[in-house]
């Protein structure tokens, strides 16, 4: 007769080499799990971005983006400057109420600066050294007042020596906006369409003529476009623009970096970036929530009907100074 004790060693014998098998047929699982999951990572770290021309809130994205050449958790640090003239004194007083109640994104560091060219009459050497001591947001540059000329490669060819800095961030930008005075940027927007761009050898705006959806055959709208810091200095640097200054300003300027073959990395923001819808044109839509600039503005009456589309006085906290119905 067998014991009970045999009986259960038989059981537990078998029990025991059936538990180390499915331990490591765990073990081996997870390894190749594990292995699979990098793999994963690696391939969708890869895929191209898809895009499509016909919404209206995506960004054209020309080349593949690379995700080490931008990192989220670093402070995105933007210069836009606003090409406009020195008498300009109240649209610039006007742009300082529309750009300074736009609560800053973010992760983000935005300099909007005004910039034209030398004073020539004693009223500006006054007026505007009195905006510099109250707001600071001025740059004038070396050249004579002109359009085609000349001012569009003063600006950015100045900014290494303006702003580099031994004691502050390198670069001091990531990215440098040249902008018209009748263009309303809305700073947040712009932000969120470029944390996943690369920082260098980027070229980014409007591509016209209208039709086109190709920034590698054409330029970049006036409106406001973008360059990374880097393009930047090869402006400074490069005798290409040196020998093509005069010419329509913005088409002359995808002219340099054609001929340089700088700009490796362009983003078309059609149509997140328009013109006022009146009178209609070829150039544009009507606004909508998916907008990042929207360009002539010519008058108040376009610039209200703007701000009231954008809610910007929502933020208003009531008080009882004021009642604005």
């Amino acid at each position: 007769m067998k014991s009970p004790r045999s009986d259960g060693q038989k059981f537990i014998i078998p029990s025991f080499f059936f538990i180390v098998a499915l331990c490591v047929l765990a073990f081996i699982n997870e390894i190749r799990f594990d292995s699979f999951l990098r793999f994963g990572r690696c391939a969708l770290a890869n895929i191209p971005v898809q895009n499509s021309s016909s919404s209206s809130s995506d960004i054209l994205l020309s080349e593949n983006v690379n995700s080490s050449s931008s990192s989220a958790a670093e402070e995105i640090r933007i210069l836009i400057g606003i090409l406009t003239l020195p008498d300009q004194y109240q649209r610039r007083h006007f742009l300082r109420l529309v750009y300074g109640t736009q609560t800053p994104p973010d992760g983000a560091k935005i300099d909007v600066k005004f910039v034209f060219c030398n004073l020539t009459k004693e009223d500006q050497k006054v007026l505007v050294a009195l905006e510099i001591m109250r707001y600071d947001d001025i740059v004038i540059l070396n050249c004579p007042e002109n359009m085609n000329k000349g001012k569009t490669y003063t600006y950015f060819s100045s900014l290494p020596d303006l702003f580099n800095d031994t004691d502050g961030p390198n670069p001091p930008y990531h990215y440098v906006m040249k902008a018209d005075d009748d263009t309303y940027i809305r700073l947040e927007s712009l932000v969120e369409s470029l944390r996943r761009l690369p920082r260098d050898d980027l070229y980014y705006g409007y591509v016209i003529p209208c039709p086109s959806m190709d920034p590698f055959v054409h330029y970049m709208s006036g409106m406001g476009y973008l360059v990374s810091w880097d393009i930047v200095e090869w402006l400074r640097d490069s005798d290409i623009p040196k020998k093509h200054i005069e010419g329509p300003e913005d088409k002359v300027f995808g002219d340099w970096i054609r001929e340089g073959r700088r700009g490796k990395n362009r983003f078309n923001a059609k149509w997140s970036m328009y013109n006022f819808p009146e009178p209609p044109t070829r150039c544009t839509h009507e606004l909508w929530p998916d907008t990042i600039a929207v360009h002539l503005l010519k008058n108040q009456e376009k610039w209200i009907r703007t701000l009231n589309f954008f809610n910007v006085t929502s933020n208003l906290k009531p008080s009882k100074l004021y009642h604005i119905p």
